[in-house]
């Protein structure tokens, strides 16, 4: 597999940080970095995967809104008891079932 060469800067701390960790680790700075990145990308998009379910139904939350005639930025006064169920429920995915959910003004629910 044909490889590519990028550069990259570095302030001399971190290039001997990096090169100190490669050699903890066996590997050559190219290598090390490699894996560093790698693992980085790994966890980005397991996260991403976790929280889909999360922004899915932020983006319908805010589609709805704007179908409701919301603007993005204003307040349109206080929630509806069926619009504050609503936030209740993402809140409960996103904290866990345990966890009280908030009101706008603080009060646990």
């Amino acid at each position: 597999m044909a490889k590519r060469r990028i550069s990259i800067s570095l302030d001399p701390e971190q290039a001997e940080r990096i090169r100190w960790h490669a050699e903890r680790s066996g590997m050559d700075i190219s290598a090390y970095l490699v894996n560093a990145a790698t693992r980085q990308m790994a966890e980005t998009e397991a996260a991403e995967a976790e929280f889909a379910g999360v922004d899915a139904l932020i983006a319908e939350a805010d589609s709805d809104a704007r179908d409701q005639g919301a603007t993005v930025d204003g307040d349109s006064g206080p929630l509806t008891v069926d619009e504050q169920a609503e936030v209740d429920e993402a809140m409960r995915l996103v904290l866990g079932a345990d966890e009280p959910a908030r009101h706008n003004d603080g009060e646990v629910a």
